[in-house]
């Protein structure tokens, strides 16, 4: 990708798909949950066990095969909302971007991490990476995933983060 085309991502500068009404960006600024800081007499380390196993952090790598609406930025983003509840995480902010003539990349920042994907929609292949600390669970985004997409296929690989940390 060029530079410009970075720049572009970043600014949303008219290209189609990208631009949003500030109404609706306020709207969506107005739901989301601010990250609460720990009470001073509980600090948390914010790691996550798995298996009997400590670590920093549960990384989920997503790939949905035969998926449907990938080029549908309303569609993701409103997926992307869902696999935040769905996990119980906290959701800071959300930046898609919508290629053309399609595609789109994005990713949902969490107090607790992240969700990025990345979809094709011309081969019906999404790429998503959901990484997490804390008491939030990537796995209840896996079939929020599936059913959203309506994904024939959906393979998932898992690293444990930090796990000497």
């Amino acid at each position: 990708m060029s530079q410009s085309a970075l720049l572009r991502s970043a600014k949303g500068l008219g290209i189609p798909g990208t631009a949003r009404s500030t109404a609706r960006k306020e709207e969506r600024k107005a739901k989301l949950k601010v990250a609460a800081p720990a009470p001073a007499d509980q600090p948390l380390d914010h790691f996550a066990t798995r298996n009997g196993v400590r670590c920093a952090g549960v990384h989920l790598i997503i790939d949905l095969h035969g998926a449907k609406r990938l080029n549908d930025i309303d569609h993701i983003e409103a997926t992307l909302r869902r696999c935040v509840e769905a996990a119980r995480a906290t959701l800071l902010h959300i930046h898609l971007h919508h290629f053309q003539p399609s595609g789109v990349s994005g990713v949902a920042v969490l107090a607790e991490s992240h969700i990025s994907i990345h979809t094709w929609p011309e081969i019906g292949y999404a790429a998503l990476d959901v990484f997490m600390c804390g008491s939030a669970d990537p796995d209840q985004c896996i079939p929020v995933l599936r059913e959203a997409f309506s994904a024939k296929r959906v393979g998932v690989n898992e690293l444990l983060r930090g796990q000497s940390a």
